[in-house]
């Protein structure tokens, strides 16, 4: 893997990152803007990018809008609304072909892909200084179907919950859409207020990978984004948060026919951690991977679940393990899922779920290399951990780890909380 590193900047309290490169045949462009999870902000900071990708100044129809992306060749735009550790972070991603693979002369696509996504971002559509009030209705509504659909999907709807019930105390247990029971009263002037003070105070990210330079992409922004920015706020390490010694356990009903069983555990192994890469080889031999102890013995051998598999949130310090069980096995199951967590522990691990997960972890690690926004969602982990550490320098930490640093890794996560979703039948 060679990579060519990203190059630094800023303009007008907006960092920039740029990587020049002549391997892709597109201009791959990603705005990242972050705010600290709260409760009073979560919802109307989410609503922000469905209202802003209704119009703009020059663009106030939806029709209009869209169609200016085709006038870019059909340039891609979207946005997702996440959350890293305690933030809110909104994405902006722009796909524009370079120029010189279109012909016909000097289009200056970038040029005008950051015209657009400046606007977007800087010059939403407005009436009477506000929102359009008919834009905010429709999105409202958007935000609570995709709210909605979480509840209806019951797998995610007990993963946000075991979240939830582990992190009430904490900023971590909001979910990134906001909440549905918020919605209703966010009128267009509190949103635009919303919207103005998150385009001040958001810790702002902008990435450009493509045949491009630092310096044309700083005088792009200086000349497309209409920011008034004071000061440019860095994201802050997380701490992770010990929780009780005891595992908490919470059995929540609804009328469902499978029961979902959620387990999360605590680490205080983060992201910035150099044990970082010992904690990803204790995730994909735990449950990462379809070769993990979690899917081997408990889905294929006790046959007790449909799907079991683990997560790992190193920016939070957080991993949780997924599945989905007939409800009489409930106690079983926490058996056999918690006898997996001591085997860990007990640095029971064998060479070829060692050498296999290397392997996963490795694979993962080179396609990013061929993926112009992959490779900035990995830069951007610097960003959030204030930690240096390039794919490469990683590969070769994970091709080093040993049983006796996974077992290591294993000490240092801890059951925090049960949570079963069940059905409403009495026992």
């Amino acid at each position: 893997m060679n990579t060519v590193a990203f190059e630094r900047g800023s303009r007008k309290q907006l960092r920039i990152h740029v990587l020049p490169t002549k391997r892709f045949k597109t201009f791959a462009i990603s705005l990242y803007a972050g705010v600290p999870l709260r409760e009073d902000t979560v919802t109307p900071v989410a609503l922000t990018p469905f209202v802003l990708r209704r119009g703009t100044e020059s663009y106030p129809e939806t029709t209009q809008f869209r169609e200016q992306l085709e006038h870019l060749y059909g340039a891609g735009f979207g946005f997702d609304v996440y959350k890293r550790g305690d933030y809110q972070i909104v994405q902006f991603r722009m796909d524009t072909i370079n120029d010189s693979f279109v012909g016909g002369g000097e289009q200056q696509l970038l040029d005008r892909s950051f015209a657009f996504l400046g606007e977007v971002l800087t010059k939403p559509a407005r009436e009477n200084g506000h929102f359009k009030t008919p834009y905010v209705q429709a999105e409202r509504e958007t935000v609570r179907k995709k709210l909605e659909s979480i509840v209806n999907d019951k797998m995610r709807y007990a993963a946000e919950r075991c979240i939830e019930e582990m992190c009430k105390h904490e900023p971590y247990r909001l979910h990134p859409l906001g909440e549905r029971k918020a919605l209703p009263a966010i009128e267009p002037p509190e949103l635009t207020a919303t919207y103005e003070n998150w385009l001040k105070e958001a810790s702002m990210d902008l990435y450009v990978v493509g045949d491009t330079t630092l310096e044309e992409v700083e005088e792009l922004v200086e000349r497309h984004f209409n920011l008034e920015r004071k000061t440019s706020s860095d994201y802050q390490a997380q701490k992770s948060v010990r929780g009780d010694e005891e595992p908490n356990t919470v059995i929540e009903r609804l009328n469902i026919g499978q029961g979902k069983l959620n387990l999360g555990l605590r680490t205080s192994i983060t992201y910035a951690d150099d044990k970082y890469a010992s904690a990803l080889m204790y995730n994909g031999i735990l449950g990462g991977y379809p070769h993990s102890k979690l899917f081997v013995n408990v889905r294929e051998k006790e046959s007790l679940a449909y799907y079991a598999s683990s997560r790992y949130d190193g920016h939070k310090g957080i991993a949780t393990v997924q599945s989905g069980i007939e409800i009489p096995n409930y106690e079983k199951a926490v058996t056999i899922i918690k006898q997996q967590l001591e085997e860990m522990k007990l640095g029971h691990i064998t060479d070829l779920e060692m050498s296999q997960t290397k392997a996963m972890i490795r694979n993962l690690l080179k396609e990013m290399q061929d993926a112009a926004f992959e490779m900035i969602a990995y830069d951007f982990n610097r960003q959030l951990s204030g930690k240096e550490r390039t794919s490469e320098e990683l590969l070769a930490q994970i091709e080093q780890i040993t049983k006796q640093d996974v077992r290591e890794a294993a000490e240092q996560f801890r059951l925090d909380t049960i949570y079963f979703l069940r059905d409403e039948k009495e026992e």
